[in-house]
Order: C-alpha cells, then structure tokens, then sequence
C-alpha cells in the first residue's frame, strides 16, 4: 500500500519536473532567440543602406547603354564581314585569272575605308548641329572616348562602336564597284577612285539624310541605306563601267553579247550566303538602340521583313529565268536575292510583310531586266552590280514612298512618294557625276585601264605577280554555264 502511495506520488512529480524543465527550455529558446532576430534586422538594414549608397550600377541608363553597345558591335562585325561576301561573289563570278587582283581591291577597300573615314569622312557625314538642314558641314576628326564616369552624361550607345558600325557601312559603298570594273582596271587607278569615294563623295551625300542634312530636312527616309549606300555604289559602278568599256571579248565587233562566264559559281553562291546573313547586322543593327521591350521587337520584325524580301527575289528571278533560258539560272538567282535584300534595306522598319514581299518580287524583276539591259546597252558589268545596287537602291528608296508607313507630318501619300524620288534623284546623280569626272580623270593620265596584253593574260600576274591558283590545279578561267550577268 506505501509502494502504490509512492508510485502514484511519484506519478504527479514526473509531469511537473517535465514542466520545469520545458519552461526553462522556452525561456532559454526565447533568450537566444531575441539576439537573433535583432541581428537579422540589423543584417537587412545594412543591406538596405548599401543598395541605397551603391554607386548606380543598376541603372537603367547604363544598362541600356550596355545593351546598344555591345549589340551594335556585334552588327558592326557582320557588316564588315560582309567583305568576305563580296570578295566571294566577284571572284566566283570573274574569270580566275584575275581572283587576286578583285580580293586585294576588297582588302583595300576596307582599309583605306577606316583611315579616311576616321579622318575626314566620319567628320563629313555627321558634323552635328553644324549640318542641320545643309548640303556641306565639318565635324572634325573623329577619335573621342565616351567618359563612363558620370552616367548621367552617357549615350546611347559608345562612341567607338557607332565608328565601327559608320566605318563597316562606307566600305561597303567603295566595293561594290570592284565587281562593275573587275578585269580590266588598273590598280592605282581603283586605289585612287577608293580614296575619293570613302573619303568625300560617300560622306557628302550620306550628310544629307543621316547627318541631318537638306534631305532629312526634306523628309526623305532611307532606313538602312538603300540610297545612302547602294544606290551610290551601284551609280558608281556605272560610271567606271562605261568610262572603261567593255572587256575585250564581251561583244562581237557586230554587237552582240559573248557572256564571259565566271569560274567558281559554288565560291559565287557562298559569298551571297554570307552577304544575306551579314544582311542582319546591315538592316536591324541600323534600329541603333535595342534595350527594351519595343525596340526588340522592332529589330527583329525588320530581320523578317529582310528575310522575306531576299527570298522572293531570289525566287522571282529564278522564275524569269528559267521562263526566258528554259533552265533555272544559278547566277540570276543569287543576285535576285542580292536585289531582294537591296530593295528592303530604306524601309525594311516600315512595310507590312505582305509589302516587303511586293518589294522582293519587284526587286527580282528588276534585276533580271537590268542585266538584260545592259546587255542590249553594251555597258559590261561583270557581277550585275548596277542592275543589283543602283536599280534595285533607286526601287527601295521609291518603294518607301509607296509602302512606307512613316509619312512626315503634313505629307500627304503623294506627297510622300514625291519626297523619295527627289531626293533619290539627288544622291544618284551626285554619285554618277562625281565618278564619272574622277574615271575620265583617271582615263585622261593613263590610270585607269590595263593594255589588252595585260588584260588578256590576267591581272593577277600583270598588276600582283601571282595566281590565284598553282599550276597545275585543274582551274581553268572561266565555266560554261547559260548566262552570267
């Protein structure tokens, strides 16, 4: 009877030592406890006081200007890739004897593109508020860093990137000249012609619209540079080719075409393949600013645009072809999309995609007749390189007119259409007039055309003193194909 008194005492004890002991434990956890949260709450204030003071990293200025930078840089690279293209498809479509003689011509003009256009051209082309509404202003010598300190004072984007970006664009202008001329130009006289196009004449013109100039003033649109860069390369190119004539062999003393057919037309169609994608650095890189929701959507609309007039033009001129020669021709192909691509470029941010495919159609057309014309002229462009730059320039600098949804305040549609043509007008006859007068020059002081000895033997010996290709290796100066432009 004790053991169960004590048993039953010891029953009541047990819960209430347990009790003692969980209290003390709460009371412990408490303790502990309290330090922790504070030291939390001191923690989050001191990240709090640091992001407050944190030196504006997180800015959305800068980010932007991040952004636009490094995207702009990367287009730059592909427009100046687009070199290679052009290299490629002159060679491929010239005989090989003269592969050499067209690649150093591109080489050069990229290089002396960069040292004139940083020197006098960037100056010319965008003088800044000295050039508002004006034919001709001085900007200086290009050559200052942004100053990153102060991020209230940053840009748009970096001053080096939009140089690289202007640069790749001026020598594009300068080569596309070296496939019109390709064969029978001296190399001093090409060397000369490229100094005063990259340096002055391109500059000049491009003042006019992209530096603010009269034509801007005017209302004239030329997004990416249909007029502003092809249209006076493909001018230029008609002046050289009519000034040096055709080469020898590519009419019969009656006047009737001899295609000269071009020696690698795979190493021809690589090169457009290039060129097409160096294409989405030429016409979205040219949106300028990419950070944020609508400025990405506008680039990448206008690589759609882009894409879909390149390959109607490609498929138009395909068409035409194997309708007029009964055979699909490789050569009107490639340069139907060359001419699509063209044709898009002034108002590629503008046109809904049913016009960009109007204007790829159109494009195509116009280059199959273009080279037809030519023909029927006697005027011997090797590549097609008027019929592709300048027609199809002058057609995209009009179709913005047309198709274009951004009209100047005031303008009605016609109105419009009438702005586009003039100042098309305007930059085509600068640039043909200005060539023409610099080729005679040329031709005048014996600079501009090789003798029929050297042009029949092959300007990469007579002007280079090497071949292309080894003895030996089976390449032979020209293929037998249908037609090549």
């Amino acid at each position: 009877m004790r053991m169960l008194t004590s048993q039953n005492g010891l029953r009541w004890l047990m819960p209430l030592v347990m009790a003692l002991m969980l209290g003390g434990t709460v009371t412990s956890f408490a303790d502990e406890a309290a330090p922790a949260a504070d030291a939390v709450a001191e923690e989050t204030e001191a990240v709090e006081v640091t992001e407050a003071a944190a030196p504006e990293y997180y800015e959305k200025k800068e980010t932007d200007y991040v952004i636009n930078t490094l995207i702009m840089f990367i287009c730059a690279v592909l427009v100046l890739f687009m070199q290679a293209g052009f290299a490629m498809v002159e060679v491929g479509f010239n005989a090989s004897k003269n592969a050499v003689n067209i690649i150093f011509k591109n080489v050069m003009d990229l290089s002396i593109g960069v040292m004139l256009f940083m020197l006098v051209g960037y100056g010319l082309m965008y003088p800044g508020d000295a050039g508002a509404g004006k034919w001709f202003a001085w900007g200086g010598v290009w050559g200052e860093r942004d100053g990153v300190e102060e991020i209230a004072e940053l840009g748009d984007y970096s001053n080096a990137a939009d140089f690289l970006f202007q640069v790749a664009f001026a020598a594009t202008a300068a080569t596309i000249v070296s496939g019109a001329v390709a064969g029978r130009m001296k190399f001093t006289g090409y060397l000369c012609y490229s100094v005063i196009l990259t340096g002055l004449v391109y500059p000049i013109s491009g003042m006019w619209k992209w530096g603010g100039g009269a034509l801007a003033e005017w209302g004239f649109a030329d997004f990416a540079g249909s007029v502003v860069v092809h249209a006076v390369g493909g001018f230029a190119g008609l002046a050289g080719a009519i000034v040096l004539g055709p080469r020898i062999g590519r009419f019969s003393k009656e006047g009737k075409s001899q295609p000269m057919l071009g020696h690698n037309m795979p190493l021809a169609a690589l090169g457009v393949f290039i060129l097409w994608v160096g294409w989405y650095g030429f016409n979205p890189g040219s949106q300028l600013t990419y950070s944020g929701a609508a400025n990405a959507e506008v680039t990448t609309y206008i690589a759609v645009t882009t894409t879909l007039s390149a390959a109607v033009g490609a498929f138009t001129a395909m068409l035409l072809s194997w309708g007029m020669f009964k055979k699909p021709d490789l050569s009107m192909c490639l340069n139907g999309a060359l001419a699509g691509l063209v044709g898009i470029t002034a108002n590629c941010d503008q046109v809904s995609l049913g016009s960009a495919a109007i204007i790829g159609a159109v494009s195509g057309c116009l280059v199959f007749a273009g080279i037809l014309l030519l023909d029927k002229l006697r005027i011997d462009d090797p590549v097609g390189a008027f019929p592709v730059h300048g027609i199809c320039g002058v057609w995209g600098g009009i179709a913005t007119g047309i198709f274009g949804t951004s009209i100047p305040e005031g303008a009605t549609r016609m109105g419009y259409i009438s702005i586009q043509v003039q100042s098309t007008l305007v930059i085509c006859a600068w640039a043909f007039t200005t060539m023409f007068i610099l080729f005679q020059i040329l031709k005048a002081i014996g600079l501009l055309r090789v003798s029929a000895e050297e042009e029949i033997e092959g300007l990469d010996m007579c002007e280079h003193g090497m071949p292309a290709y080894p003895a030996g290796s089976g390449v032979t100066g020209a293929m037998s194909a249908t037609i090549n432009p």
